[in-house]
């Protein structure tokens, strides 16, 4: 493992555990170039998965992406990471489980969307209105009715 500081090919594992949703591992490494500590995380790939994007384009599915989209979406709500990381890590488990080696941005999209759907209604409402592309206030606002009559009628059958 190539340390982040010096850039020494070299470190040593100085310690190992389950990452804390057990979806990977956790190592402690020290360079043995510079002596600094850092942390690097295992996981299990299933299968090489491409992403079909618009235009005819394709890239390496990228974990990091629907993370970072995630977080930007659950920033400043009452959502434990633990939760983002479960929600993740379904995902990607669902993705590499489909048994295509080409899965389109669209359904990645859409699981995202039920995914944050049952995590947090304001998250679900501030991704969508950046995957579904909301032009208008008025488009924003017709989601976030459909959104609290949904909740409203799930709520009625508990």
């Amino acid at each position: 493992m190539r340390c982040p500081f010096c850039a020494h090919d070299n470190s040593q594992v100085k310690d190992s555990r389950p990452s804390e949703d057990n979806t990977s591992i956790r190592r402690r490494r020290q360079c043995e170039g510079c002596g600094a500590r850092f942390t690097t995380f295992e996981r299990v790939q299933l299968r090489d998965v491409v992403v079909a994007k618009s235009g005819d384009r394709r890239e390496p599915f990228d974990r990091s992406k629907i993370e970072q989209s995630v977080s930007l979406a659950c920033r400043k709500r009452p959502v434990a990471q633990e939760r983002l990381d479960q929600l993740v890590s379904g995902i990607q488990r669902q993705i590499e489980t489909m048994g295509d080696a080409e899965v389109p941005s669209k359904a990645i999209g859409e699981m995202v969307m039920e995914g944050l759907r049952q995590l947090d209604s304001v998250a679900y409402i501030r991704f969508a209105s950046v995957y579904r592309d909301f032009t208008e206030a008025r488009d924003f606002e017709e989601f976030a009715s459909s959104v609290q009559e949904v909740g409203v009628r799930e709520a009625g059958q508990q």
